[in-house]
């Protein structure tokens, strides 16, 4: 169906990063009557199948592709309801197809309950006690919170993040994202591309009172903060020590990203609210090394390690050995294409507005390919 992974594999209280009036699409923009509140997944839902009325674009749902493979000057699709041969292909499945999980979550003892955030819909799925939630970006620390917000003890194990205040100097950080021209960056200035497409999404969260929420606020409803889950040994799980420098690293770059707004506000007279910071992320004085799996502390552990594309069904050798595209900035070879990957084409590629400008050179691009043959 139409945002059939908006509607059956979120959580029940998500919401989107983006404000409403962000939330756009070529030809569709909003027009409710709170372009500064935050979607929830079904709202999205519904626009997408507005979308697809008022486009009626031809949408085959209830269809799965098994293969995709060359076949003389183009393509062939395979379907579990036939077979489409074509002259070109775009790739819009996204990458965030599965659950991206380290090795030795098998390493788990059984009795400790494991979910990834596509099974996880509501707190009163998991079993009465601490939960482990691994992962530090806006999926982690949402659940972390709503999971500590439901009376549980919740330790957060986090890594790299990216920090950043809901609002500043009276706009929503994506406004300032989008008016200073940061999301506009193209893929080709970036000067390490493969590590900006790794970033993980930033520490934010769509609320109507637009509240921050990063790891100094999780800290203040007593979320236990520790380092990137490195291992299992002996049934304890082993934590990076190096969470002070991550946080320290995160704080540095939002004091980065703050200024450059502040130089953008300053060039163009741009209304706003006097420049201000927040403070340093707060941590523990000795943050857990170590924790004992079976000693009953912890009994679930909710997965926000990011996902992973599945091109299992693509037959075509553009997939590197860590099973992602190899493409660039969307053009994958002759007639083949993709597009809402990350930083694909600019650094909003893969927000739902960030889709429009990425469409048009793709499609300019695939007319080009289709007329000189």
């Amino acid at each position: 169906m139409v945002a059939n992974s908006w509607r059956r594999e979120r959580w029940d209280s998500l919401r989107l990063l983006t404000p409403n009036w962000q939330t756009r699409l070529p030809g569709l923009s909003y027009d409710g009557p709170d372009p500064d509140g935050y979607q929830t997944a079904d709202e999205l839902a519904g626009l997408l199948d507005r979308y697809a009325a008022v486009t009626r674009a031809p949408v085959r749902t209830g269809t799965t592709v098994t293969s995709v493979r060359r076949a003389g000057d183009g393509y062939r699709v395979t379907t579990d309801r036939g077979v489409l041969d074509c002259r070109a292909v775009v790739l819009a499945g996204g990458a965030a197809n599965r659950p991206a999980l380290p090795p030795f979550a098998a390493a788990v003892p059984p009795e400790v309950v494991q979910v990834t955030t596509f099974d996880y819909r509501r707190p009163d799925d998991l079993p009465d006690g601490g939960v482990l939630v691994v992962g530090g970006s806006a999926t982690g620390v949402q659940l972390a919170a709503e999971l500590r917000r439901s009376g549980r003890p919740v330790t957060l194990s986090t890594g790299e993040h990216v920090r950043l205040p809901r609002i500043y100097r009276g706009r929503d950080v994506l406004w300032w994202m989008d008016a200073s021209g940061v999301w506009d960056q193209r893929h080709d200035e970036i000067d390490d591309l493969g590590r900006a497409r790794r970033l993980p999404s930033p520490q934010l969260v769509g609320t109507p009172d637009r509240a921050t929420l990063d790891l100094g606020a999780l800290a203040a409803l007593d979320v236990e903060l520790v380092g990137r889950w490195a291992a299992v040994r002996d049934d304890r799980a082993l934590f990076s020590g190096g969470l002070r420098n991550v946080v320290t690293l995160a704080d540095l770059k939002l004091d980065r990203l703050l200024g450059t707004f502040d130089a953008w506000a300053r060039t163009n007279d741009a209304p706003a609210g006097p420049p201000e910071r927040p403070a340093p992320t707060p941590l523990p004085p000795s943050p857990r090394l170590q924790l004992d799996l079976r000693g009953g502390e912890i009994r679930s552990v909710v997965w926000a390690t990011g996902y992973r594309p599945d091109y299992s069904w693509l037959d075509v050798p553009v997939v590197d050995a860590k099973g992602h595209l190899r493409h660039d900035g969307g053009v994958v070879g002759p007639g083949l294409y993709a597009l809402g990957l990350p930083v694909m084409r600019r650094r909003r590629s893969s927000y739902v507005y960030g889709i429009e400008d990425d469409a048009r050179e793709i499609v300019g691009h695939l007319a080009r390919h289709l007329a000189a043959r």
